[in-house]
């Protein structure tokens, strides 16, 4: 049922990256996962296969490819060799359309070209202790200075994707009170160089998947920030926030369906090489049937993905669209992996075997980017509800 999504040139840029998982990240891919993160020249590896700069305009050293279908290619094909590139989601996905939209002239020319090549790696630090989904309730202050040259940033963060390797990270922090009226007032961005006195790597968190992407805690004593650093207008931080997240929701609902895919496909191998009482575990009828269920739900993620998609592309993609796709698609990915683990037996507790690392990779998807509690109010309040 899918339809044609992709064209000659998304297949032979998938052929390129099928080809590069298989020689450059597989392979180490368990010794990324000890070590908590890819090598640091990984990402400068990224960077000369040009995968950072697809969206990044040429004059800025990238392809300046509008369609976000590449990018569709690079999740498809990650989730279905079970790995990572790291932080590649959060610094291409996440951070960039930031950067594109509200970076000044002179911003972009100080922080794309390193951006593209991988020297310059990227995080974006909003959740604070305590305040997990409500980011209204940020209590990190940026005061300027009295000379107006530059802010004064304390408070701390966590949850941060990408922290402890970070060389730039967007810090979303109260540089005014909020007022009764209004929560969300007085947010904005300020582009923090981690090289900076009083900035701080904490714990590094130890989470049940993704490990070979790092996971921080940050803090922030008295760092002197550039008021050049400030992303955009003072004050408008939280509006900022929301403009990104249909993409963001997007690319976890792409993720979820190739997931749930790679799933099926690791299952449906392993139950016709494995035998119990005498036979392939695909003989069984009960097998035949959960393996059915999976390939149907697996179809309905991807077209709901694919849609989202072109929606996307089209610039029509809307935070309800979005939520629906990120629903869908991520609770899809849990009861397929959970079903596919079940046929692998004992074996799919076991790491060395893929679907255990979807299994635990995978549960993040239905927390982060809004928790299916959050999306299923933004659909509900589209119902007038």
């Amino acid at each position: 049922m899918r339809g044609a999504v992709f064209n000659e040139d998304h297949e032979a840029f998938r052929e390129t990256i099928r080809d590069f998982i298989a020689k450059e990240v597989a392979p180490v891919y368990a010794d990324w996962e000890e070590q908590g993160h890819p090598p640091r020249d990984f990402y400068r590896r990224l960077g000369e296969l040009g995968v950072f700069g697809i969206q990044v305009p040429e004059e800025f050293g990238g392809a300046g490819e509008s369609s976000f279908k590449y990018t569709a290619v690079i999740l498809e094909e990650t989730s279905r060799a079970g790995v990572s590139f790291g932080n590649y989601g959060v610094h291409a996905n996440l951070i960039l359309p930031y950067l594109l939209a509200y970076a000044t002239r002179e911003q972009k020319e100080r922080w794309l070209p390193g951006f593209v090549s991988g020297d310059i790696m990227t995080a974006i630090a909003m959740t604070e202790p305590g305040t997990g989904s409500d980011l209204a309730n940020i209590q990190t202050t940026a005061k300027l200075s009295a000379d107006g040259t530059h802010y004064v940033l304390n408070g701390a963060k966590t949850f941060i994707t990408g922290g402890a390797l970070a060389d730039l990270v967007l810090v979303v922090a109260r540089t005014a009170p909020a007022t009764p009226e209004d929560r969300r007032a007085g947010l904005s961005i300020l582009c923090v160089e981690t090289a900076g006195e009083g900035f701080a790597v904490g714990r590094k968190l130890q989470k049940i998947g993704l490990k070979a992407s790092d996971t921080a805690e940050l803090s922030f004593s008295d760092v002197v920030v550039p008021v050049e650093n400030l992303l955009g207008e003072e004050g408008r931080g939280f509006e900022y926030l929301a403009h990104n997240l249909a993409q963001e929701r997007l690319t976890i609902a792409i993720g979820g369906a190739a997931t749930a895919a790679a799933a099926l496909r690791f299952a449906t191998a392993y139950v016709k090489e494995r035998t119990v009482f005498g036979k392939p575990v695909a003989a069984f009828q009960n097998t035949k049937f959960v393996l059915a269920e999976c390939a149907t739900e697996v179809e309905a993620a991807q077209l709901m993905a694919d849609r989202a998609l072109e929606l996307h592309d089209r610039g029509e993609l809307s935070v309800v669209d979005a939520a629906k796709a990120k629903l869908f698609c991520t609770e899809a990915a849990g009861r397929v992996i959970d079903k596919c683990l079940q046929l692998h037996g004992g074996y799919g507790y076991v790491t060395e075997y893929p679907i255990a690392r979807l299994y635990a990779d995978t549960r993040v998807s239905r927390i982060y980017g809004g928790t299916s509690e959050v999306m299923k109010t933004i659909i509900a309040k589209s119902l007038g509800l």
